[in-house]
């Protein structure tokens, strides 16, 4: 028997986030394992596939993340060779961040492994609901909505 759907007006819109946010990420994990990643590591490869070679700021931000955040999330996956890091260029006190070979396949299984995840939290909250849910969320973790709150 599971327990009823709590119906609490009065909870924390950051506590009911916070949550959710845990619950999804057990799942997700839960559906990665086989390839070894977390659903944070995928995330990470994630955005530096999309972004190229992004420098270490250039991802913090993308990710809404503190630098030293990021960088404990990094660690992991630069030692198991998924991503090197090296200085860019054009400014030397700023490090770049890119995936390896090795990297773009460990990305590759767990896309396949995070598709089947994403097509059962469909299926069970509904694909409507599902991208509404993910506009919402886009909405309260842009630059934007932390400006209306009051944050720089």
């Amino acid at each position: 028997m599971s327990p009823s759907i709590p119906k609490d007006p009065l909870v924390c819109n950051g506590a009911a986030l916070r949550k959710a946010s845990r619950r999804l990420s057990q799942l997700y994990d839960t559906a990665l394992a086989p390839c070894g990643l977390s659903s944070a590591q995928r995330s990470v490869l994630v955005h530096i596939d999309r972004a190229g070679s992004p420098t270490m700021t250039e991802l913090a931000y993308a990710m809404v993340l503190d630098r030293s955040a990021l960088a404990r999330n990094i660690k992991p996956l630069e030692r198991d060779g998924y991503l090197v890091q090296r200085p860019d260029e054009e400014d030397g006190r700023s490090r770049r961040v890119g995936l390896t070979p090795a990297g773009r396949a460990k990305l590759a299984e767990a896309n396949r492994l995070w598709r089947r995840a994403q097509g059962r939290f469909e299926t069970v909250y509904g694909a409507d609901r599902a991208a509404a849910l993910r506009v919402a969320l886009a909405e309260i973790y842009s630059d934007e909505f932390a400006e209306a709150f009051g944050q720089p």
